[in-house]
């Protein structure tokens, strides 16, 4: 408290007997309400009545040391020291001595005064202040302290090493850590004595009896040790040890049925514990009170057991709340007539219960369509069989609209047993519009890979549809959901068996064309089709072997025809045109008959060099008759196998792909082969040019 009026009336008329008296009587009163005590004597001290200022400050020392209360003994040093002491050596004695009082029996206390300096340079009444900052972050975590780490828990102090100005923490389930002095007060935290976590730590096997046989006993010591509210998960942590992993729903469940336990709301939900049962009623309600709309519900539906008085006060409030809601949020409306209904105490014929607003709107869907409740909308589609006569398209429209796939389960299963032929329609609509019934669209499709009947509908026409939907923005916050329907067992793949030779072809090109489709998707798809329909694959390219130097001819050959040759006939022919009639011209005839020779010769040699594969005569093994490598026959004769290029037989070369190539190849030294009714024995093999 800060000097009043009337004070600061007596020290302006110089009555300093008056605030002396009343000095004495806040003495007696409040001896710690150092504000009041270091302000009258600042004013003193500008009213030139220092000795007085100085006199009362020492009476008021004194006495706080009799209480004992040391700690505000070195507040007040701190805030009006200078008053006290005018040697600054002595008010470094007063410091150092009020520091012995509160800490002198710690075993590490002399060490730490010495370590921070504060035996040093008694005249700087500055840095002393600094040093006793300095003293009381260290001296927290003396000898024997229990402490907490984030990330790690509570541990205790086992070390106080003054030489590498370190303290060494035991912390359970870890391995002993070492702390400097610096890093100390940033990374220990010290945890009082009445705290839950020190007395997990000292008294483990009391605080697990008392868990099993008093939950919310332990619960109100958890809850009570912080300042601030605890969430479900940070309440399990600090129970680990006390509490089984089997165990603690069961247990938590117990505890927070006590009445002082309070749930508050927020981003996320937490607890505290109220002083009394009338506390924490006063803060549920409270609490209530302040909230947005649906999280009143969330309240009176937790909360409302509590008290009956609680119960019919919240009550009244939602039936108000829903009453002004109607017109504008009529989905409100009926969530607040669901949860009073629970209890039995919702009306049925006011204008915002829900069979009024579900059986005189003219679109109930859109009603159901603003309750945010997943359960509650399926309750409310569950009542309209019984409120109206349309229920059943009101059913089909809505299975277009909703997102919830256990409500769109619901209203499916109601039309399929209903009306089948209308749930075909809608699945129908879905698809040729997937844009427009994003959610309907990818249920259904996933559903198809469940109900053969719906893939067979139009199986082409629904992967097309599937594809397409990969790369509309209106079914992207569905993308994950689609590419699962590709994945092995799901709808696309069990789609593939129902397409005909010709669907076959034209869903093979929609694979090829889809944007959103990842490449190895795309891939594995392609290879299910080609498997499946033997039309899609490829022709198999024959390779045609050859020695490098022949396959560079023909490449060199090739680009003479198309680079030289080509390009100079046609100036032929048009040199022969220029000559006149066509039809006598010797030239011209010439010409064009080159041309055909070489455009034919030019996509020959194009055709071969596109399957023209060059051999590596060094990985060729001569183990056995290969194209590659010679053959020394018994009659003394050397035969080569190569390509169809190379091929000379008068040179004893011949090719692969020849009748006496294919007899051949395989054969081994020492086997024998019949050429033209000849038995000849295969003496030696080799690789060719060796």
């Amino acid at each position: 408290m800060a000097i009043s009026r009337r004070t600061q009336d007596l020290l302006a008329k110089g009555d300093f007997d008056a605030v002396e008296g009343d000095w004495f009587s806040q003495l007696e009163e409040g001896p710690e309400e150092l504000d009041y005590f270091v302000g009258v004597a600042r004013a003193l001290v500008g009213h030139a009545a220092d000795q007085r200022a100085r006199g009362l400050l020492e009476m008021l020392y004194d006495h706080l040391g009799s209480l004992p209360a040391f700690r505000s003994r070195l507040t007040l040093l701190r805030r009006a020291g200078d008053i006290l002491h005018s040697d600054p050596e002595q008010l470094h004695t007063s410091i150092l001595g009020n520091l012995e009082q509160l800490y002198g029996g710690g075993p590490s206390f002399r060490g730490l005064l010495e370590n921070v300096g504060l035996l040093r340079a008694a005249h700087d009444i500055p840095k002393t202040w600094e040093k006793v900052e300095r003293l009381e972050q260290l001296v927290a975590f003396e000898l024997g302290e229990v402490v907490f780490m984030e990330g790690k828990g509570a541990g205790r102090v086992v070390e106080v090493n003054l030489q590498l100005q370190s303290f060494r923490v035991e912390i359970p389930g870890q391995p002993r850590m070492a702390v400097g002095f610096r890093a100390a007060p940033k990374l220990l935290k010290r945890i009082a004595r009445d705290h839950f976590l020190h007395r997990k730590l000292n008294q483990p096997e009391t605080l697990a009896v008392l868990a099993r046989e008093n939950p919310s006993e332990v619960l109100r010591i958890l809850l009570s040790s912080y300042p601030q509210p605890l969430t479900a998960a940070e309440v399990k942590r600090d129970l680990s040890g006390l509490v089984t992993e089997a165990g603690w729903t069961s247990w938590w469940a117990a505890a927070r049925k006590h009445p002082q336990v309070v749930a508050t709301t927020g981003s996320r939900q937490t607890y505290t514990w109220a002083a009394t049962n009338e506390a924490a009623l006063s803060n549920v309600w409270t609490a209530f009170a302040k909230a947005e709309p649906r999280k009143k519900l969330e309240l009176f539906r937790r909360d409302g057991s509590r008290d009956a008085d609680l119960k019919a006060r919240m009550a009244e409030d939602l039936a108000a709340l829903a009453a002004s809601a109607v017109a504008t949020n009529p989905g409100l409306a009926v969530e607040i007539w669901f949860a009073l209904d629970r209890d039995g105490i919702a009306p049925q014929d006011e204008d915002w219960s829900a069979p009024v607003l579900l059986s005189e709107r003219p679109d109930p869907k859109a009603v159901l369509a603003g309750v945010e409740d997943r359960a509650l909308r399926e309750r409310g589609y569950q009542l309209l069989p019984e409120l109206r006569s349309d229920w059943l398209e009101q059913y089909s429209s809505a299975l277009l609209k909703e997102e919830e796939a256990r409500t769109l389960e619901f209203l499916a299963a109601a039309l399929v047993r209903e009306d089948p032929a209308g749930f075909d329609r809608i699945f129908d609509t879905a698809v040729a519009q997937p844009a427009k019934n994003p959610a309907a669209f990818t249920w259904l499709a996933e559903r198809a890979g469940r109900e053969e009947s719906l893939r067979r509908r139009s199986p082409l026409r629904l992967l097309q549809q599937i594809l397409v939907a990969l790369n509309l923005n209106e079914l992207a916050p569905y993308r994950v959901r689609l590419l699962s329907l590709f994945d092995s067992g799901n709808t696309v793949p069990r789609i593939l068996p129902l397409l005909s030779e010709d669907e076959a072809a034209r869903a093979s090109e929609a694979v090829a064309k889809a944007a959103g489709l990842e490449s190895y998707r795309r891939d594995d798809l392609q290879r299910a089709l080609e498997l499946r329909f033997s039309s899609l694959r490829a022709p198999e390219v024959i390779p045609l072997y050859s020695l490098p130097g022949t396959l560079e001819a023909k490449q060199q050959e090739l680009r003479a025809i198309v680079e030289k040759d080509i390009p100079a006939n046609r100036k032929a022919i048009e040199e022969a045109r220029a000559m006149g009639d066509l039809r006598e011209n010797f030239e011209y005839k010439s010409a064009r008959q080159r041309h055909e020779y070489l455009t034919a010769r030019a996509g020959e040699l194009n055709g071969q060099l596109t399957r023209a594969r060059a051999l590596d005569l060094a990985t060729i093994e001569p183990d056995e008759a290969r194209i590659g490598t010679t053959l020394r026959l018994s009659d003394g004769r050397d035969l080569s196998i190569l390509g169809p290029w190379e091929s000379n037989p008068e040179g004893g070369v011949i090719s692969y792909e020849s009748e006496l190539g294919k007899l051949l190849l395989g054969k081994k030294a020492g086997e024998t082969v019949e050429i033209s009714g000849t038995p000849l024995t295969v003496e030696g093999i080799r690789v060719y040019g060796s």
